[in-house]
């Protein structure tokens, strides 16, 4: 269970000795196996001070892979489950370059962090005294103000939250449901350009939204939802796909780009597309881009005779029915080892299948599994580099 922060707390890590006190606790080992161990010895250095010394310190590890300097930051361990990686928020903020930002849900300040660097005026706002202590700690150079994110307490700025997504101990996909609830903001500022970070599994289909929903993905893991008001949102837009990666490159798709494709037969590739421009629903617009065309057009594996700059393709091997029997000779023929599995549109579970047919060979290979009309299709591959988008 997490330590919970007070004002206290947060006073004595922002002093001195508290510093100081930080920079001590990270030569403890602070693993799972070592935390007793951990905790007593920072008792006996820092006194009743021990448990907020070594549970930033905790966090300040597993920030670092997150956040931007993160190895300085106060936080605590919800604020850091939920804040948005330095690159999304990087990415958000060059969209809202220019304009006044006021963040009304910006706990420990991880969207202020980026919005500082790209906006005139920025401020933030939150309930929760703690946070916004940490928050002053973090981005010095935000504006700061205990607020209820429902209550408007600014005028001609764009307005950002960053709704809490877990009701009744468990993660919500309920607009209704989130903390504070999407239909409330929605109403709150429904005349202010509004910009909303949600859950990626949002169920859209309980929202009336009006302007873009944007889908992120940041080193192949499906980040967020972004939902811009219309005045924010980008010419004849409803959904986008921005697809990010810690090296600094990015794409980016929209529905006003063309989605017509053509009816062929399976090409030399196999092509799984990232998956904010699956959830976004934009496969069709990804393939036309590229001059590739779907397998079936309710399936969201492409197909061609090329695979796309930084996208995850399989090269064909051979193409069957699925029946387990025939898989596993064709793979003892290939010398199948490590073997790596993606299904669509099956009622398969990969894990086991592949422990069915128990492959001893030495060389990589992948099976593509899905449907194409009424039929389950296998697809055996060479095996792809990079990661695998299930």
């Amino acid at each position: 269970m997490s330590y919970t922060f007070g004002r206290a707390d947060v006073a004595y890590l922002r002093s001195d000795d508290g510093a100081a006190a930080l920079v001590a606790a990270q030569e403890l080992p602070l693993t799972n196996a070592s935390l007793l161990r951990d905790i007593e010895t920072a008792r006996a250095k820092f006194g009743e001070h021990a448990a907020a010394v070594v549970e930033t310190a905790r966090l300040r590890r597993r920030a670092a892979a997150k956040l931007a300097d993160g190895e300085r930051w106060l936080l605590t361990d919800d604020a850091l489950q939920q804040a948005t990686p330095t690159a999304v928020a990087q990415r958000r903020a060059g969209r809202l370059s220019g304009r006044r930002v006021h963040d009304v849900t910006c706990s420990v300040g991880a969207e202020l962090a980026a919005l500082v660097r790209e906006c005139p005026v920025v401020l933030g706002s939150d309930l929760d005294a703690v946070r916004l202590a940490m928050a002053a700690h973090n981005v010095p150079g935000a504006g700061l103000a205990r607020a209820d994110a429902l209550a408007p307490c600014t005028r001609g700025t764009v307005v950002i939250a960053d709704p809490a997504r877990r009701a009744d101990g468990s993660r919500t996909h309920d607009p209704a449901k989130l903390q504070p609830p999407l239909p409330d903001l929605m109403d709150a500022y429904r005349d202010r350009d509004l910009v909303v970070k949600c859950a990626p599994g949002l169920d859209f289909d309980r929202l009336d939204w009006a302007g873009e929903i944007e889908v992120v993905s940041l080193d192949g893991a499906v980040r967020e939802a972004c939902l811009w008001s219309s005045g924010l949102a980008g010419d004849g837009v409803r959904r986008r796909a921005t697809v990010l990666e810690s090296s600094g490159s990015a794409i980016e798709l929209t529905d006003a780009e063309p989605d017509d494709l053509p009816e062929r037969a399976p090409g030399e590739w196999i092509v799984n597309p990232d998956g904010a421009i699956v959830r976004a629903g934009l496969v069709r617009h990804y393939a036309a881009r590229h001059g590739l065309w779907q397998l079936d057009p309710r399936i969201a594996y492409l197909t061609g005779d090329e695979v796309p700059p930084g996208a995850r393709g399989f090269r064909v091997i051979s193409q069957m029915k699925f029946a387990e029997k025939a898989i596993r000779a064709e793979l003892t023929r290939l010398d199948c080892g490590p073997l790596e599995i993606l299904a669509r549109g099956v009622d398969i579970d990969p894990d086991r299948l592949r422990a069915k047919l128990k492959q001893r060979g030495s060389t990589p290979r992948a099976l593509v599994i899905t449907r194409i009309g009424r039929d389950a299709t296998v697809f055996v591959c060479e095996a792809a580099p990079g990661r695998a988008h299930r």
